[in-house]
């Protein structure tokens, strides 16, 4: 008989595996495994939200008629990996033919693509249908390109999908908005309360499961609480998704790049972790942002810029990371060898804004993009931390963060290692920014306005740290220009300065 292997990021009934199957005839397989929750400490509200929308797949597909096998995870199960359990499910039932789908990390593929032989069965993989651009078309884009830009992969995927298109040109005359969407959230814009979904029989298991299984996982994960935040089924996803089009897309556009204290989701989606588990897909979700701007519930900006992080960003980075593995993994451009400091694992902080971001993904397994690239990846930036640790770090903490979308977004925009295969130029910035798009400065024990002195901001002392310290490598990027003029205007004592204050804070890094 055959057997299909489902995934726990496969959640969607559009999985070609399904597609391939009998239901009358065919077994399908899930099994929460130790190796796949503990490859990386993976945030125990993660793990959870995982345990918990495999449970409820497989449970809707055995009320729709389908034979499932499921493996549970138990501590004292001798199946620690998916190879025990196709030996095991093979044997139990005579299984003579897998069928599974390509999965989203190099590692696991790798795994997948040598079962046939190191297991002796028959294993056939298919393409995963659920993306816009498939691996072979991001190919044929990318090659022979001097210079890969999401900027132009994203117009061919506006073209390919119509979204916002009026024939062949941009809806609005413009491809990109982005310059309409950078606004520091004012004191007097209300933000829409969240709500949970209710916690049921299957969830409560699952997380006193995880408690009691991943006690030493970062994160917090509340064994009394009623409700939890993230959808672990479809139909809680399309309650998120519609939460989203009615109440949040609207100011999404205009403050999506904004960070205050008040609130840690703002105005943003929720819906990465629904996403990459497959209980939405990226076209449903595009149309009905697209819907909200045809009828004049959303404007352009906001519509456009939500678009833009699903078929650009999403599509691009997928795309990247399959097109560059296993090499892209082990690019370390600017040679970083720290280690993380201490408060990414601990939060103990007096940097308000590293605190605040710190505490939102302890908390809730989340922080948005520019908590993630402008706050504790650009710290990790100038600070000079070793890229597969902060890589490794961001797959952990974050219930959305999968191989294929983190590491690119990791190691290339955050960390620049690449050197510039995902973005033209380092995205290191002083605490300026921060105070710009935030409330952070306002509350902080730092000096947002010095770079020398004992209370000045880290970031601003380790930014011309970063600066000084990488001139041959950064100098002749067209995009650092100004930035080596202002340096080169700078006197020598002030820039012996900065760079004693610099070795001081890298020096002292664990005690800021």
């Amino acid at each position: 008989m055959r057997a299909g292997l489902i995934l726990g990021d496969q959640l969607g009934r559009d999985l070609p595996t399904l597609d391939t199957l009998d239901r009358g005839k065919d077994l399908v397989v899930m099994a929460e495994l130790y190796e796949e929750a503990t490859y990386v400490k993976h945030h125990k509200q993660k793990i959870a939200l995982l345990f918990s929308g495999m449970r409820h797949f497989a449970s809707e597909l055995e009320s729709d008629g389908w034979r499932v096998h499921y493996h549970k995870y138990d501590p004292k199960s001798p199946l620690k990996t998916f190879e025990d359990v196709l030996k095991e499910v093979s044997y139990e039932y005579r299984v003579d033919s897998w069928i599974v789908t390509e999965c989203g990390e190099h590692r696991l593929q790798q795994q997948i693509d040598n079962w046939s032989s190191a297991l002796d069965i028959d294993v056939c993989v298919l393409d995963d249908t659920r993306f816009i651009c498939d691996k072979k078309e991001f190919a044929e884009w990318a090659r022979g390109r001097k210079q890969l830009r999401m900027e132009y992969f994203y117009r061919q995927m506006r073209r390919k999908t119509g979204l916002l298109m009026e024939e062949d040109q941009p809806a609005g005359g413009e491809w990109n908005y982005d310059a309409e969407n950078r606004k520091s959230l004012r004191d007097d814009v209300d933000i829409p309360e969240r709500k949970g979904f209710d916690v049921d029989r299957i969830d409560a298991e699952v997380i006193k499961l995880v408690t009691e299984n991943f006690a030493d996982h970062p994160g917090h994960l509340d064994t009394d609480a009623e409700q939890f935040q993230w959808p672990r089924t479809r139909k809680q996803a399309q309650t998120a998704l519609r939460f989203f089009i009615n109440h949040c897309l609207a100011d999404f556009g205009q403050y999506q790049d904004a960070m205050s204290h008040r609130q840690p989701f703002l105005f943003h989606s929720l819906l990465a972790t629904s996403l990459n588990m497959g209980l939405l897909s990226p076209v449903e979700v595009c149309r009905a942002a697209e819907h909200a701007w045809q009828k004049g519930d959303v404007p352009i900006n906001a519509a456009e810029g939500f678009i833009r992080q699903i078929i650009g960003w999403r599509e691009y980075v997928r795309g990247l990371y399959w097109w560059l593995m296993p090499d892209y993994a082990k690019h370390n451009h600017f040679r970083n060898q720290r280690k993380l400091p201490a408060c990414y694992w601990n939060g103990d902080t007096r940097m308000n804004c590293m605190a605040q971001s710190l505490k939102n993904t302890f908390d809730n397994a989340y922080a948005h993009h520019i908590q993630r690239l402008m706050v504790t990846g650009n710290f990790a930036l100038l600070a000079g931390v070793e890229p597969t640790r902060i890589c490794d770090w961001y797959l952990a903490v974050y219930a959305d963060a999968y191989d294929w979308v983190e590491l690119p977004n990791t190691l290339g925009m955050v960390m620049h290692a690449d050197g510039g295969l995902m973005a033209s130029k380092p995205y290191a910035a002083s605490g300026s920014y921060i105070n710009r798009m935030s409330d952070y400065c306002k509350h902080c024990h730092y000096s947002v306005k010095t770079a020398v002195d004992d209370d000045s901001c880290p970031f601003n002392s380790l930014y011309w740290h970063f600066i000084m310290r990488h001139d041959t490598l950064l100098r002749d990027n067209p995009r650092m220009s100004m930035i080596y003029r202002n340096l080169d205007k700078m006197s020598d004592d002030k820039k012996r300065a900065l760079k004693k204050r610099g070795d001081f804070v890298l020096e002292h890094i664990d005690a800021l």
